[in-house]
């Protein structure tokens, strides 16, 4: 779907030229022109519809990640949780179609400060009353933390809050509740918003901690198809999951945006190396790009946006697949965000360093985009708790992922091997999985063992689509890079061998890097000034420039030498 987004006025804006606040508003601003772009129903966000995927794909979303945190929130959190609502709760209505329009932002508000990944056990209550509910944030630390709740751009908004249900002074679980935050100008009596400093180095956001006090809600604020039904549920945990059912869903949405992110710093690194010169023999110009050194990550880079970009689309057929066990599919979207978010920190940080100083300017884009990915890490699940979780189910044999058979590939071997590997390990410690042993053994191989379980199945989707073959040589490489050990004790290539491997890669991928480049389809969202000479000079032209009048004192300069 090319709608032509990046050429709205709102994406050509030099947001690094703006304050902190008009950058925020800006970002609302953006938020409102995608949801108009893409006019989701209630039933898109619900199922995921394709056109649901389309908007949490779109290459937009990776040029304002504060702008995504809005959306993914609002969209996938708030409108997906009462989605599922509307056909038993019609009153809901009214709000999903404000939301819809984003005539009201939608914001989740789950953790708390004192807690963090420790969500089941939230503090904030809501307390039964005769006509509805008291909702209250009973210490410092049962503080909502995070989203953005201030009344400060223009727009109302409305939380999601889990709150545990207190009825005749029994603690009957964990629920969301409905609960106005603010109107255009001032947050609602009862409701606190304390804003955040800005994270550093990031797409600046209203970030808030936001707190309670004896706020008075209707009864019709619980979000439950029974609405007089405040029973207390047989499995308290298997519902507290019931009712956080999106958060799972989020965990493959939030990784979208860095494959578009690969491939533009993959784009500027690769333009900028191709004209950037220094000065070699006999004082000719160089191309930096004749480096070795220079070449890796671009390279590296470019394959992993190519294979990721593959591999994504299918992931999601497979992430919601209704047919297979749901737990299977939330260990895809695991297996998902942990291989997209590790490749990207791996490739940004390292072009951006070999973009010089120019790398650590904003509007280049790398030094912010590594920044904001660190954000993402964390959102909807942070990584490496996710693979712990799955890691575990796995080793217990809960159930099993589909994997490519260790006869395809490198990969496939050396996850097959991984996962077989530490089976053995945990059967010989003779130990259930909350022992000391487990936790020193086997815990600290979980994310590797889950990140070479993607690796295998993103370079078999790629074979399978029939990637370039210096494409799918490169990203082997990339990935050998990550376990030199294994494939030298276990996969019989020596540490030479893997570096003569890498080498060939490399020289047959380099004569066709240009056309590579074009194919990451990325150039129109890339605004990144140092991709061309022309490109750097216009930017130039639009700074600041200070001139003055004055004269230097001669004698005091000369007094100071």
């Amino acid at each position: 779907m090319d709608n032509q987004l990046y050429l709205h006025p709102l994406f050509q804006t030099k947001v690094e030229l703006l304050s902190a606040d008009e950058r925020v508003s800006i970002s609302y601003q953006r938020a409102r022109l995608v949801m108009q772009t893409y006019r989701l129903t209630a039933s898109d966000v619900q199922f995921c519809s394709p056109r649901f995927w389309q908007l949490m794909t779109d290459p937009i979303c990776s040029l304002d990640i504060a702008m995504f945190t809005i959306l993914a929130a609002h969209i996938g959190l708030t409108i997906g949780t009462l989605s599922r609502h509307l056909k038993r709760r019609p009153d809901f209505r009214p709000l999903v179609d404000r939301l819809l329009r984003f005539d009201t932002v939608g914001i989740y508000l789950l953790t708390e400060r004192g807690h963090g990944l420790d969500a089941y056990n939230i503090e904030t209550t809501a307390t039964k009353t005769k006509d509805g509910f008291i909702l209250n944030t009973p210490r410092e630390e049962a503080a909502k933390f995070m989203p953005a709740s201030t009344p400060g751009f223009g727009i109302p908004k409305v939380a999601l809050v889990m709150a545990r249900m207190i009825v005749e002074g029994e603690d009957r679980g964990c629920r969301f509740f409905t609960v106005p935050i603010c109107n255009e100008r001032e947050m609602y009596r009862g409701v606190q918003s304390i804003r955040l400093p800005p994270r550093s180095g990031t797409g600046p956001l209203d970030f808030s901690i936001t707190r309670f006090d004896n706020v008075h809600l209707p009864r019709s604020a619980l979000v439950a198809d029974d609405i007089f039904d405040l029973s207390t549920p047989s499995q308290p945990l298997e519902a507290w999951w019931n009712e956080i059912w999106r958060i799972q869903l989020g965990t493959l949405a939030v990784p979208a945006p860095w494959i578009s992110a690969i491939k533009s710093v993959a784009y500027i690194a690769g333009q900028y190396s191709m004209h950037r010169c220094l000065l070699g023999k006999r004082n000719e110009p160089t191309p930096i790009i004749t480096f070795r050194t220079q070449q890796w990550p671009i390279v590296h880079a470019t394959a992993v946006g190519m294979v990721m970009g593959n591999w994504f689309p299918l992931a999601i057929q497979q992430a919601m697949d209704k047919g297979v066990d749901h737990r299977i599919r939330h260990a895809m979207s695991v297996i998902v965000k942990t291989t997209v978010c590790r490749h990207f920190q791996r490739c940004v940080s390292e072009l951006a360093e070999r973009c010089g100083a120019q790398g650590t300017f904003e509007q280049n884009y790398m030094a912010r985009i590594e920044n904001d990915g660190k954000g993402v890490i964390i959102a909807e699940g942070d990584v490496l708790t996710l693979c712990i979780r799955l890691f575990s189910e796995l080793l217990l044999g809960r159930y099993e992922v589909p994997l490519p058979d260790s006869s395809e590939s490198l990969l496939a071997r050396h996850a097959v091997s991984l996962l077989d590997e530490n089976m053995q390990l945990f059967v010989s410690l003779k130990c259930e999985h909350r022992s000391d042993s487990f936790n020193s053994l086997i815990l600290p191989q979980s994310q590797h063992v889950i990140e070479a379980i993607g690796h295998a199945l993103a370079y078999s989707a790629a074979v399978e689509a029939g990637l370039p073959k210096p494409i799918l040589d490169v990203y082997e490489c990339a990935v050998i890079r990550q376990d030199s050990a294994w494939y030298s004790e276990q996969g019989g290539i020596s540490r030479i061998t893997q570096r003569i491997r890498e080498d060939t890669a490399v020289s047959s991928m380099l004569p066709r890097l240009a056309s590579f480049l074009a194919e990451l389809d990325i150039d129109k969202y890339v605004t990144a000034p140092i991709v061309s000479d022309a490109s750097w000079k216009t930017y130039l032209a639009a700074l600041p420039v200070y001139t003055g009048t004055a004269i230097p004192e001669v004698d005091q300069f000369q007094a100071m030498l």
